[in-house]
């Protein structure tokens, strides 16, 4: 897929960004072609090969549908955890770098739900950080919001899926004891 200058973008694990021009650059003795793209989360400049960015996992922000169908995923519940740390790391690490706004916002609902019940490690709190900074910023540029608005929002959608989480989690546990 290619992009075109002013395009937003999402950049896996960085977030949104607006591609500022496409240039040739030297790379030993191969010229290749760059996208040159600005993060908004800090403002800096990333150089990723125009050739790489769909391997990458560059792609454009979502559409106003798919953001009406990811605050609807944000509501729904969800499947329990893996209850070893390394390896939900490992599969949340792997969601983070896939680039999905789904698999950022099923992080994001887990990491929330886990933060309920202990205090999240370091790694994991740097994720869910990550993770919703991720969620509320793809939102906010599509849905064209503050981040402070579209972040209360997230927070109340997952409060639900919370809720709708531990109620199937009573419900199971009281059918097995029936």
């Amino acid at each position: 897929m290619l992009f075109t200058v002013g395009q937003r973008v999402s950049y896996p694990n960085h977030g949104v960004g607006t591609i500022e021009k496409i240039e040739e650059k030297q790379t030993g003795s191969c010229a290749t072609n760059f996208y040159s793209l600005r993060l908004l989360e800090n403002n800096s400049l990333v150089f990723i090969p125009v050739e790489r960015a769909e391997n990458i996992g560059v792609r454009p922000v979502i559409s106003s549908y798919q953001c009406d169908k990811v605050l609807r995923f944000l509501a729904e519940d969800f499947e329990n955890h893996a209850r070893d740390w390394k390896e939900r790391y490992r599969t949340f690490s792997d969601k983070m770098q896939s680039g999905c706004i789904f698999d950022a916002a099923e992080v994001l609902k887990i990491l929330s739900y886990l933060s309920r019940e202990k205090s999240l490690s370091f790694r994991e709190q740097r994720m869910f950080d990550k993770a919703r900074y991720l969620v509320v910023s793809e939102l906010a540029t599509v849905c064209r919001q503050p981040e402070c608005q579209i972040q209360v929002k997230v927070e109340l959608l997952i409060a639900k899926a919370l809720e709708k989480h531990s109620g199937t989690g009573v419900q199971a546990m009281s059918a097995t004891l029936h």
